[in-house]
Formats: C-alpha cells, structure tokens, sequence
C-alpha cells in the first residue's frame, strides 16, 4: 500500500540524513519526502527568528492536504512530529519516534535533556555568546562520539563538514499536548541502544510514560540512518 511518509531531522542535521533510507522506502512503493527545517542545511532564517511553531508550520506545509501519513522524527523532531500531531491528528497514519524526544503535554526538549543521565551533549555544548541566549552547537571533537559513535570515518567527517548550531527557543519551548488529539495518534518507537545523545536510558523513561503503541531496538548509536538504513527502513514500515 502506497503511503506517504515524511521524515524530519533532528538538531545539528539536515534533510541529508535520511538520503540512504529514502530509497529504501520508495522502492516499497511509498512516496516519500525529506523536510529541511528552519535554520538547517542550506536554510539560513536568522536563529532569533526560529521558534518551535516555525518547525511545526513547516512540516504541516510539507504535509498539505495528504492523509495516512507516516510522519517520522528523529531526536528533537520527536517535540515537532508531536506538536504536529496535535494539530492535524487525522491525517496521520502514525508517528515514528528514531532515537527521539517523546514529549508530555507540558514538556520541553530542554526539560527533558535534564533527566538523561547517560548522554554526552551535555559536555560538548558549545555557545558563544551564552548570556544572550546564542544559538548551541556541538564542539567538533565530540560530533562523532554524540551522534555516530559506529558510523566511518568518512560519515563521521560528512557531520562535521555539515554541523550548524541550532537555534535555543525550540529547544526550550514546552509542547501542547491532548488525549484527544496528540493522544488519539498511533505511536511507534525505535530505540537506539548505544546512544551517546538521547540515552537509551532516556529512551525508556519516555516511552514507560507514553501511550506507544510498537517499540523496537536497534543495537546503534544515535543516527541508525548512516550505521543501519536498511534495518531502519524496515522498521520504520513495520507497524
């Protein structure tokens, strides 16, 4: 069955994250499209002007008028895919929550970041000019230990090369979550268990609290999208 499927990226990426797994997934039949948030890869809106609602907004957009849509967030997509849902949850098939946040009404990434006792952002955080809120990026000699810690060397470069800071205010922005809405989407997870930036420690305390529906575990670091897109991909049209 031909479904749409859309896939976000998370904090410090780009669209080009998904560029192994898209081609898995269209040669099951599926359409399938990439969003490139505000501030991302070639994008340069000014960090001051990026909230969470303007990644929210423009995934509603790449969505329009589709329905039995399989949405899929990775990491901090998971606070977008979320917020989504609650806008527009009867045009989802499912989300698909990748190494992701996996928020409460009420929660923010930032929020959440502080319960993870296991991740190794925390000691890479860079600002430049913290006091007035700069936009965070990862030290460079931490990027492959955060984010793929079992990727090659040329992968690990690739993210380098790539690394853009991230505005905060989406960050600290909590959600606004219903039963009714948010609540009546099915729910996949998919674990990463030697995850170096959402923890799978993390991980399980968020789905434990969460109404998910299917979880799986892959044994990667946090972007199974480089170190296993096939095993990715077939999950993620896995129900």
């Amino acid at each position: 069955m031909n479904q749409p499927i859309i896939l976000v990226h998370g904090a410090w990426m780009d669209a080009s994250a998904w560029a192994q797994v898209t081609p898995l997934l269209e040669q099951e039949g599926h359409s399938v499209t990439t969003v490139n948030l505000p501030g991302h890869g070639a994008d340069n809106t000014p960090y001051e002007q990026i909230q969470l609602a303007s990644y929210v907004e423009v995934v509603k957009n790449v969505i329009g008028g589709q329905t039995n849509v399989i949405l899929v967030g990775h990491s901090m997509a998971g606070m977008v895919i979320s917020q989504v849902a609650e806008a527009i949850p009867t045009q989802l098939n499912r989300l698909v929550y990748v190494a992701a946040y996996l928020p409460q009404n009420g929660e923010s990434l930032y929020g959440l970041s502080q319960q993870d006792k296991d991740s190794h952002i925390g000691k890479f955080w860079r600002q430049d000019d913290p006091a007035h809120y700069s936009p965070a990026y990862i030290a460079a000699e931490g990027i492959a230990e955060c984010f793929c810690a079992d990727c090659d060397e040329a992968t690990a470069q690739h993210l380098i090369d790539t690394h853009k800071p991230d505005a905060l205010a989406p960050l600290a922005t909590p959600v606004s979550l219903t039963d009714d809405a948010f609540g009546s989407v099915k729910k996949v997870y998919i674990h990463t268990e030697q995850d170096n930036a959402v923890s799978f420690y993390l991980q399980q305390l968020m789905v434990s609290r969460s109404n998910v529906g299917t979880v799986f575990s892959l044994p990667t670091s946090h972007s199974p999208f480089f170190s296993q897109p096939t095993a990715l991909a077939n999950l993620i049209l896995t129900e």
